[in-house]
């Protein structure tokens, strides 16, 4: 592993995997894998296991991944950065109300829509989490990190910054790299991988309509 990443989806993770695999970490680990990766059952496996509580070997679980940002992973940040104690943490982050918007018009309108029957196979633009993560996210995202409480903004807007906080206060200062969705670029990535940053734009991936219209939502204006 070269890199962990801990902070939540939908602050530029999709991004983040595609420059981090330029920059050498590659192949980089993230909820899109459990989706459409070529080896997305073998990963699911212990996926299923982890939000379970079940016991597993970190080691076992990331030896073919060279890094790993986005949920699922980030719910386990504790463990991570334990189990591999000399790779760099990455805290990826945002505004809160630009987090808060942006996961109520993508990952809690794919759940309702799911829900609701209204998301079908042929309908949408990529292929649809398997029944099995469908469960795992709902124990690591909606009821691990956010306590089953999203609908109380409150709540949540107090969670992320303590989750901010407390992630600061337990990686050591040398070893934590703070990186600011649309702020920070290539340079910060580069550093902790030791490697030359590319003279172009940083990649912007999956945005809220990108991500809606791949599961068949309208886009919003």
């Amino acid at each position: 592993m070269k890199l962990i990443g801990v902070g939540f989806g939908r602050s530029g993770t999709m991004s983040l995997k595609a420059a981090l695999e330029e920059l050498g970490a590659d192949p980089c680990f993230h909820m899109i894998d459990l989706i459409m990766g070529e080896n997305k059952e073998r990963d699911l496996a212990y996926w299923v296991k982890i939000a379970g509580r079940e016991p597993v070997d970190w080691h076992e679980v990331f030896e073919p991944w060279q890094a790993t940002v986005d949920w699922p992973a980030c719910s386990r940040w504790e463990e991570l950065i334990e189990v591999f104690p000399d790779v760099p943490v990455l805290l990826n982050y945002r505004d809160f109300d630009g987090f808060y918007e942006s996961c109520k018009n993508t990952i809690l309108a794919v759940k309702e829509a799911a829900l609701a029957g209204e998301i079908e196979e042929d309908g949408s633009n990529r292929d649809l989490p398997a029944p099995e993560l469908w469960e795992a996210i709902e124990k690591l995202i909606w009821q691990g990190d956010f306590q089953g409480r999203f609908q109380d903004k409150d709540w949540m807007r107090q969670m992320y910054a303590d989750r901010i906080e407390t992630i600061k206060s337990r990686v050591p200062e040398e070893r934590l790299i703070v990186w600011e969705l649309g702020v920070d670029g290539w340079e910060p990535l580069a550093d902790a991988l030791g490697v030359e940053a590319p003279d172009k734009p940083f990649p912007r991936l999956h945005d809220t309509n990108e991500f809606r219209t791949e599961f068949g939502l309208p886009a919003l204006a």
